[in-house]
């Protein structure tokens, strides 16, 4: 048998050893908090923002920021329908509504028109998601935000090295949020950033991140408020410390395989992660959506990818296909897209060979 084509894995090398052996053997008392204030600040640098905070999880970053706007019971929250469930999880967290609208059939991202259809008074926020590193409209976005004075946050969770007209995704709305799963470009394990320009929302994240202690309180274990426990360890930023340092190189991996796929593919009757003009794609997650009118079943490529020992993965589901929320089959983009598409392999390692081995299975499926 062919050896393993995995979908993703991290690159991680002696540095990242190097880090987090230093970070086990010595990062404890006073040097407990050193590489993660290391990471939040290199991490800062990357993105060009003025705040940081190192978190465990893009879901827990995404609940805090929520949190500190005010976001409550009754209050909706405007995200596309096409998404994974950690965007929308943090809203019922707090007792608000998800609101889902359709998807634009190129990017795969929140559809700025059907966002300013779905505004009601009960609306509070809009939640960017740069799916698969593709990015959102953002311009569109911010001036539907401004309009109507809802604030418009991204969840750049997917979207490490993308930049919008010379902005990095994360950057440019009022707060962002990133992921550092293994499954990522830049890993921590597990992980996450909240990122803001914003110095009295960075304020308020700050102290609910830490059990609600507020920075200048000179009374020990007194809480000033109610808070949330999502810090990120010293050990997992260690290895984060050691990503970014690399991140240049990380990012140009992802590129570089994206560009391959793209060769390879080119003719069939299938859409790739676009990258209009003034943009750049990060590249995350290479993924193809077959054309309407071409036959195709996913799980049938996808089983044929397994039986060459090569993994693969689905498309998101509409959220409003997941039991838990209430059906939406009006947006027809979403409910079109998840079933002919798929995400390919894309870990950093990958070789030429082995993409124009993934390559060979998708053009013998459609007949080229």
């Amino acid at each position: 048998m062919n050896s393993r084509i995995h979908y993703t894995k991290p690159s991680i090398t002696e540095k990242e050893v190097e880090y987090a052996t230093d970070a086990a053997r010595n990062g404890w008392g006073e040097r407990c908090y050193e590489y993660i204030h290391r990471f939040e600040v290199f991490f800062k640098q990357h993105l060009g923002v003025n705040y940081a905070i190192a978190t465990s999880s893009c879901t827990g970053a995404l609940h805090m920021g929520l949190a500190a706007l005010g976001i409550g019971p009754g209050d909706e929250v405007i995200l596309a329908d096409t998404n994974w469930i950690a965007s929308a999880a943090p809203i019922t967290y707090l007792g608000a509504n998800p609101v889902f609208v359709d998807i634009l059939p190129d990017t795969w991202c929140l559809d700025p028109q059907h966002v300013r259809a779905a505004i009601t008074p009960q609306t509070k926020a809009i939640i960017a998601v740069h799916l698969y590193g593709n990015l959102c409209e953002m311009d569109e976005l911010l001036a539907i935000g401004e309009q109507h004075g809802i604030p418009v946050i991204e969840d750049a969770a997917e979207a490490i090295g993308s930049i919008y007209h010379g902005k990095r995704a994360g950057s440019i709305g009022k707060f962002g949020t990133f992921s550092f799963h293994g499954t990522k470009t830049l890993t921590t394990g597990e992980g996450g950033m909240f990122v803001t320009n914003d110095a009295d929302l960075y304020e308020h994240v700050l102290t609910l991140s830490n059990h609600g202690r507020a920075k200048g309180q000179a009374r020990q274990f007194w809480p000033d408020m109610i808070g949330f426990k999502y810090k990120m360890s010293n050990i997992q930023a260690a290895i984060g410390c050691a990503q970014i340092e690399r991140i240049d190189d990380l990012i140009a991996a992802k590129r570089q395989i994206f560009s391959n796929y793209k060769t390879h593919l080119s003719g069939l009757p299938v859409s790739l992660n676009p990258e209009p003009t003034g943009t750049v794609n990060g590249c995350w997650m290479p993924s193809i959506v077959v054309e309407n009118g071409v036959a195709f079943d996913r799980e049938q490529l996808l089983a044929t990818f397994r039986a060459d020992n090569i993994d693969g993965r689905v498309f998101f589901w509409p959220l409003s296909m997941l039991p838990m929320f209430d059906s939406k089959p009006e947006n027809k983009v979403s409910y079109q897209i998840f079933n002919r598409a798929i995400n390919l392999p894309s870990y950093h390692d990958l070789t030429a060979p082995e993409i124009e081995r993934v390559a060979q299975h998708v053009r013998a499926y459609l007949g080229a």
